[in-house]
């Protein structure tokens, strides 16, 4: 792994008794301007955000020189939970075990405006869960969420394919050459079995994305890369994407010259700084109204 280690670090969070394997990378002078929830997809590890096979990959550290926190967790059923939940969890159970590994964090560190969600994937329907059920507290607010690699119409048999890197090459990857020299080789190391009951609720997806795009209250950054193979993306389920949400919230962009594995080619840098400009911009907009005061993480959708 090319991270550089004095910026990076490992931690395990108590996430309510089930404990969450983490990189989390800080600021190197005071403290941060909010803190990135890094939440990765199925088969990978949250190192998927570390820049395994280059450095100008990597969103922790590029965020920690920009002056944010990326904690980076290991979703439940991966990582150091792994044989505490060795079927994983499902979307609802995932969204409050991270919830309770960002409290955990939270208490310790200093967390700035806030948590912006920056997920990849499956991964993103963990942060859409997460932001139509995020707890009003004034001393951790969400601010916003950025996802990418996710829609809401599977392509037809694309569950189907298996999760590794032959089986699911053009799915998880597109065209080769747009991932650094050796990406291969070093994603082999961020590669873990997918837990069961992340399978479960595949057929369910469709209506859930709706159910829950209606209940969001902060700004969100959807990206489809330019060689994405996973989802229907022709015009009109392209336009339904961003209609689900309340007028104005939700806006649609292209990652040209990149494949699924969005973070871990070519394009990586520019996406994470438009990823942190839209930080930005989203710390800088007035608080949103909760959907339902008190609403909860552990409210099922």
């Amino acid at each position: 792994m090319t991270t550089d280690p004095l910026r990076t670090r490992s931690l395990v969070l108590d996430a309510a008794g089930i404990p969450l394997s983490a990189l989390v990378a800080e600021p190197e002078h005071g403290e941060p301007k909010a803190v990135l929830l890094a939440i990765h997809g199925r088969g990978m590890r949250a190192a998927y955000f570390a820049g395994p096979a280059h450095p100008d990959t990597s969103l922790l550290t590029l965020a920690a020189d920009l002056g944010y926190t990326v904690l980076a967790v290991d979703r439940p059923g991966h990582g150091a939970s792994a044989h505490r939940l060795p079927h994983g969890q499902l979307i609802a159970d995932q969204a409050a075990t991270l919830h309770a590994a960002l409290t955990d964090y939270a208490r310790a560190h200093p967390t700035g405006a806030g948590v912006q969600l920056l997920a990849h994937s499956f991964g993103g329907k963990i942060a859409l869960h997460l932001a139509a059920h995020w707890p009003a507290d004034p001393r951790l607010p969400l601010l916003g969420a950025d996802i990418n690699g996710l829609a809401q119409h599977y392509a037809p048999g694309a569950w189907d394919r298996p999760d590794d890197l032959a089986g699911g090459g053009r799915l998880n990857w597109g065209p080769l050459g747009l991932y650094p020299p050796g990406t291969f080789h070093a994603a082999r190391t961020l590669l873990t079995p997918v837990p069961a009951l992340e399978s479960r609720e595949l057929a369910t997806w469709p209506a859930r994305y709706t159910a829950l795009a209606a209940r969001v209250r902060v700004p969100v950054r959807l990206t489809i890369a330019e060689h994405e193979h996973w989802w229907r993306l022709d015009a009109p389920h392209r336009a339904a994407l961003t209609a689900a949400f309340p007028p104005g919230l939700a806006h649609l962009v292209t990652a040209h010259g990149a494949g699924h594995n969005l973070s871990l080619g070519h394009a990586a840098r520019p996406y994470h700084l438009r990823a942190l400009a839209f930080t930005d911009d989203c710390r800088t907009r007035p608080a949103p109204t909760p959907a339902t005061t008190g609403a909860s993480v552990l409210a099922a959708v």
